[in-house]
């Protein structure tokens, strides 16, 4: 829900450039604070929640067109470090499938991570404060989750932000064929000859004459009025998953 389902493309290589980096920055401290010991401990735990990440924002919500991160199930169940390495795994893999471009796979493990990362804080901070148990546990997760995509949501409306793209034109880079309303790849024609080669020239087909009236405020009122929605089930699909767990290996969460 809060992640980037931009195709190649459409986001400033500046912007991409700068969120591989970033990524790849996280990840060579991520792996570097694994000791040998809690890495055998926590490889299968990081193998079976990256898999119910995948299945979780591979499965949509009929008719809501939602999907569940898992994100801050994950930061609680392996830890913030692990959680972004597994972030980064999920999001590569969903990037393979056409589930957002290559290129912002830097950017969406950036925003993934974070959910892991932060959710795994906030509930752990909440747990120690209103002792261990089940109510609380379950209430916990259910809070990180709401203000753990809160914060998500808006980074990514502050990505699409910095990156001065207008959401309402966002098809006319070329990613969007507009005769087979199916996206292009990063090296079909039309995309990368459109943002890199000639990016003074409108593509082909281009819409700019039939504004959508769609402009960045309109854009995150919408995202973060729908977006509350999702933010609501996600919560309830992790309370109810903390709370089953601390009763039958409590140890997995503690």
């Amino acid at each position: 829900m809060s992640h980037i389902h931009i195709p190649d493309g459409v986001l400033p290589w500046w912007l991409i450039t700068a969120g591989w980096v970033l990524t790849l920055i996280i990840l060579f401290m991520s792996s570097h604070r694994l000791r040998k010991q809690e890495a055998r401990r926590k490889l299968p735990l990081l193998g079976v929640m990256a898999a119910m990440m995948l299945i979780g924002m591979s499965t949509e919500f009929v008719p809501i067109g939602y999907h569940a991160n898992l994100t801050v199930l994950t930061g609680i169940i392996v830890g913030p470090a692990t959680g972004f390495l597994a972030a980064f795994i999920v999001d590569l893999m969903l990037a393979m499938f056409g589930h957002g471009g290559i290129t912002v796979v830097g950017l969406n493990t950036l925003i993934i991570g974070t959910e892991c990362a932060l959710g795994s804080l906030i509930f752990h901070t909440l747990r120690k404060a209103w002792r261990d148990h089940r109510r609380s546990v379950a209430l916990s997760a259910a809070i990180s989750v709401i203000i753990t995509l809160l914060i998500s949501t808006s980074m990514l409306v502050g990505l699409i932000g910095i990156s001065n793209l207008d959401p309402g034109k966002a098809r006319n880079t070329g990613a969007l064929n507009l005769s087979t309303f199916t996206f292009h790849g990063l090296f079909s024609e039309g995309v990368v000859s459109n943002r890199v080669v000639n990016p003074e020239k409108e593509p082909m087909g281009s819409l700019y004459l039939h504004d959508s009236g769609v402009n960045l405020r309109r854009f995150t009122a919408a995202i973060f009025l729908l977006g509350s929605i999702g933010w609501v089930l996600e919560a309830v699909i992790t309370a109810v998953i903390v709370q089953f767990i601390y009763r039958v290996r409590r140890e997995l969460i503690l």
